[in-house]
């Protein structure tokens, strides 16, 4: 049996945050953040939505999408790094919002690469026989790690000015904050008799050492007690980049890990017809294109409007992509990302 992805679905906040409006509580500029990472603008929920409400708004969208009804679904698999609450993880939460039956539920913590270790969670299920319909989804909502305290102001809906400190304190995070957003994409995974289509094979790897390149410095057994008020003040709460380094290992290992998985199956990235990046920044993933020779038309990208929804990105961009006609039955679609752990892996797919 092989892993087909037979439905797609996303879900974003109908509140849009662009560069312009960060201008307002922090020292920066559009050409800044477009020059640096390729966003333009980003979501962000209003306060009480949490991230199993994008995750369930994207797998209602997605079972609908297949053709499916709810009680059809026989497994979940979310991957997030921001979760409802500190336990249990929100999978359980989105199983009871969708009304999916007492079917079991798993929650991944890959981060930037959850969604990709989601998707080979699902077909290591499938072709095992332990699952035939599997919602995969990959959901965050950032805007809860981010130190500012003045959103009136971010959001208009006060004339600010925000005061000096806050204002300076927001600037020195700001080569983090900008990137992030917050949004939902889900597929689902059937189990269909088939050599033709669905997934072919994946390589993932890990490397812990790197941990301290892309992590969230606060909170956790690490510390006693798990948050104090010092690290909300300090920004480590918000995720860290080490953004030369990061770029030096994607661009790396992102091609590399590609090509491998390609010579696999004696396959070349000319032989691919799309490849959807994680999207973390579009720097990155120019450089990967490039590594590639691949061109345009093979690549598509969506981080100028989300900015990083970290395991949401990849089937957003999917998602997306299959809308805009840009995958046809029979492509052969590769999804490639690397994130905290370090943590990197491709998926050869067949459409």
């Amino acid at each position: 049996m092989r892993a087909v992805i037979t439905g797609t679905g996303m879900y974003v906040p109908p509140t849009v945050v662009t560069n312009d409006d960060l201008i307002r509580i922090m020292d920066t500029t559009d050409e800044w953040i477009r020059q640096r990472t390729g966003i333009e603008e980003r979501r962000f929920v209003e306060v009480g939505v949490a991230t199993s409400d994008l995750a369930a708004a994207a797998g209602k969208a997605a079972i609908a999408d297949a053709g499916l009804e709810p009680s059809d679904i026989d497994l979940v698999v979310n991957a997030t790094m921001t979760p409802d609450y500190y336990f249990p993880g929100p999978a359980p939460l989105i199983q009871h919002k969708l009304g999916l039956g007492n079917i079991p539920c798993l929650d991944l913590r890959q981060q930037c690469m959850g969604f990709v270790y989601a998707l080979n969670t699902a077909d290591a299920f499938v072709r095992s026989g332990q699952a035939r319909k599997v919602l995969v989804i990959g959901a965050e909502v950032h805007s809860c790690l981010m130190p500012w305290k003045s959103w009136d102001v971010l959001l208009g809906r006060e004339a600010g000015p925000v005061p000096q400190e806050e204002y300076e304190n927001n600037t020195l995070t700001r080569g983090r904050t900008v990137l992030f957003g917050d949004g939902a994409g889900a597929v689902i995974i059937s189990a269909v008799d088939t050599e033709d289509k669905g997934v072919i094979d994946s390589l993932i790897h890990t490397d812990g050492s790197q941990v301290e390149r892309l992590w969230t410095k606060g909170g956790g057994s690490a510390f006693r007690p798990f948050f104090t008020s010092e690290m909300i003040e300090s920004g480590d709460i918000t995720p860290f980049v080490d953004g030369r380094r990061v770029y030096a290992l994607a661009v790396i290992n992102m091609p590399q890990v590609a090509i491998e998985l390609l010579g696999r199956h004696g396959l070349k990235p000319d032989d691919l017809d799309l490849v959807i990046m994680h999207q973390a920044n579009l720097r990155i993933n120019e450089g990967v294109q490039k590594r590639l020779g691949l061109p345009d038309e093979k690549v598509f990208n969506n981080i100028q409007r989300y900015g990083n929804t970290t395991a949401g990105t990849i089937p957003i961009a999917y998602h997306e992509a299959r809308a805009a006609g840009r995958v046809s039955e029979g492509d052969l679609v590769c999804f490639i990302g690397l994130g905290s752990g370090l943590n990197w892996g491709a998926i050869l797919y067949r459409a």
